[in-house]
């Protein structure tokens, strides 16, 4: 039998409280200066819409947020919006768990989509290090890894 999901996992260890790196992640002021001038637009509460955007407010991916958990837990619906191909393969779901370990947190990213050979998550799986690099870098040295 042959798994009919696509997935992408990435665990990074940043030291910094879990409520600090939650801000990061939900705070729309803040997210330019780590995602490449990129923020989520939200009301930041399961149910809620979502849209990625850069700074000009160009779409790039929008959905819902499936749960809100502060500061544990974030699960979006994710569907890309800007390259025809990728927004044809649907809605995928993106989960972020961050837990503290070891005077750090854990901050586990699993983006899935029910589809084999996906190419949503061949491109996420391109972007996450290096957003999630110069996240790490940021809350712990005040400064992007990556421009």
């Amino acid at each position: 039998m042959t798994d009919a999901r696509s997935a992408f996992v990435y665990i990074t260890y940043i030291r910094a409280e879990p409520q600090r790196v939650w801000t990061a992640l939900t705070d729309t002021d803040f997210m330019p200066r780590y995602w490449f001038g990129m923020s989520i637009k939200s009301d930041w509460r399961a149910g809620a819409a979502w849209r990625l955007e850069n700074k000009e407010g160009k779409l790039f991916d929008s959905g819902e947020i499936l749960e809100f958990e502060p500061p544990s837990k974030l699960v979006l619906r994710w569907t890309h919006q800007s390259r025809p191909e990728l927004t044809a393969e649907g809605p995928a779901r993106c989960t972020m768990t961050l837990e503290p370990y070891a005077g750090a947190t854990k901050l586990t990213i699993l983006h899935e989509i029910e589809r084999p050979a996906s190419k949503l998550i061949e491109a996420v799986s391109g972007g996450w290090p290096r957003i999630l690099s110069n996240l790490k870098s940021l809350l712990e040295t005040g400064d992007v890894a990556l421009t």
